[in-house]
């Protein structure tokens, strides 16, 4: 736990999924004093948003606050509009190219501004977030152009940025694979067994288990098996 009063805060986005805690448990490890926020916004996987807290609990995280942002009233994807089913395949199939409809339009330019946002009430220059560019899903606003857009708006977009205190996004698993990221998260010492990752989860009486076959628990099992590292979680 970094409880340092002197150390320089962090905002870090923690959704509760494998790369988020490890963004955190990176973050800490570089001495940052950590805030978190985690954002509800209407995904079918809400239950990920119990796993942040658990997370932010195991890292002693000394802030952790919970936004509210309704974006089933948009739509527009399988994991905010119940219409639309969440694609599914065996495991170890390839993840489909292009765009998948598990993409929620303009979901991290919206999680990065609240993050934004609180950074400043807070004095923190440094924004945190797990995004990587190598074994993901394909979004658009997981790659390095995005993050580097995102931190020329923030620059001039504030009083912080204005003023000259510079901010900065740091996105430490960007070119990662996953089972890079499973070893690295390991080495910092994160609990996978408290995180969530599945976009549709299967409820088992009182349990809620990873489905093992949308693109995300494929993703997960992809790196844990290649990083040679069981995977604590129970799957459907």
């Amino acid at each position: 736990m970094n409880s340092k009063t002197n150390s320089p805060w962090a905002v870090v986005l923690l959704s509760g999924g494998l790369d988020s805690a490890t963004a955190a448990a990176w973050a800490q490890s570089k001495g940052f004093r950590l805030a978190a926020l985690t954002v509800h916004y209407g995904q079918r996987h809400a239950v990920e948003a119990r796993a942040a807290r658990r997370v932010a609990k195991r890292l002693g995280i000394e802030k952790h606050v919970e936004s509210m942002v309704d974006l089933t009233r948009f739509g527009g994807s399988a994991l905010t509009d119940r219409k639309l089913r969440v694609p599914k395949a065996r495991k170890g199939a390839p993840v489909a190219a292009g765009i998948p409809i598990t993409y929620v339009p303009a979901r991290n330019t919206i999680f990065l501004s609240l993050a934004l946002g609180f950074a400043e009430t807070l004095g923190a220059q440094d924004i945190v977030m797990g995004v990587n560019a190598l074994d993901y899903s394909g979004y658009p606003d997981c790659r390095p152009a995005f993050v580097r857009a995102f931190t020329r708006l923030a620059n001039v977009a504030t009083k912080a940025g204005v003023e000259g205190q510079r901010l900065r996004v740091h996105t430490p698993l960007m070119k990662l694979t996953k089972a890079g990221i499973v070893k690295l998260g390991t080495r910092l010492g994160v609990c996978y067994e408290y995180t969530h990752s599945c976009y549709d989860p299967v409820k088992r009486g009182r349990r809620v288990l990873a489905c093992g076959c949308c693109d995300s628990c494929r993703l997960r099992l992809k790196g844990f098996a290649e990083a040679g590292i069981e995977d604590p979680i129970e799957y459907a």
